[in-house]
């Protein structure tokens, strides 16, 4: 059992955590194997993002006055937490597919871009595209106006090629 001033250093730990976090997922993992735990973390790190097992009471303390405490507070059952500053839609996809191969392990809430989510919305969250994706649609979105602009141009031009080339085969600029 742990001394006093080691559950006082581990919420303190947690607390900075938190303060900082803008996009957590609490999870809940009964009956979890040891080798399933160890294929969950190393998910949640190719996701990049990061998890921990926690207490429920430790938790609760160490929420106090950070934006998720609402999320953290009357927590039951065995708790996990996975977390990131990155990219929340990676970590909710990698949760969720993670889930749904493992049956015990289940979602009690989120938080994303500190804002509370409910659990469906995570669901709806990890069936959005990943960032990159977004980006590349974005930047197709942007760059197809400009992309046409520039084939009606080179349209116009090359069809004065022709018409020249072909007054030139014709013997049309002779005099």
């Amino acid at each position: 059992m742990k001394k006093k001033e080691d559950k006082q250093k581990d919420v303190e730990s947690l607390r900075k955590e938190l303060e900082q976090v803008d996009n957590l997922f609490v999870t809940g993992y009964e009956k979890l194997t040891v080798a399933q735990d160890f294929e969950l973390r190393k998910l949640v790190r190719a996701a990049g993002g990061q998890y921990r097992v926690i207490k429920n009471r430790l938790v609760e303390k160490a929420a106090e006055g950070t934006k998720a405490q609402p999320i953290l507070s009357g927590l039951t059952g065995m708790t996990s937490l996975a977390f990131t500053n990155s990219d929340p839609v990676a970590l909710a996809k990698a949760l969720t597919t993670y889930a749904k191969n493992n049956p015990t392990f289940t979602f009690k809430a989120g938080m994303v871009e500190g804002r509370a989510i409910d659990i469906a919305a995570i669901s709806d969250l990890a069936s959005l595209p990943s960032r990159e994706e977004m980006m590349a649609k974005l930047l197709f979105l942007i760059q197809a106006p400009a992309q046409r602009l520039v084939m009606a141009l080179s349209g116009a031009g090359r069809n004065l090629a022709v018409v020249i080339n072909q007054a030139a085969k014709e013997n049309k600029f002779t005099n």
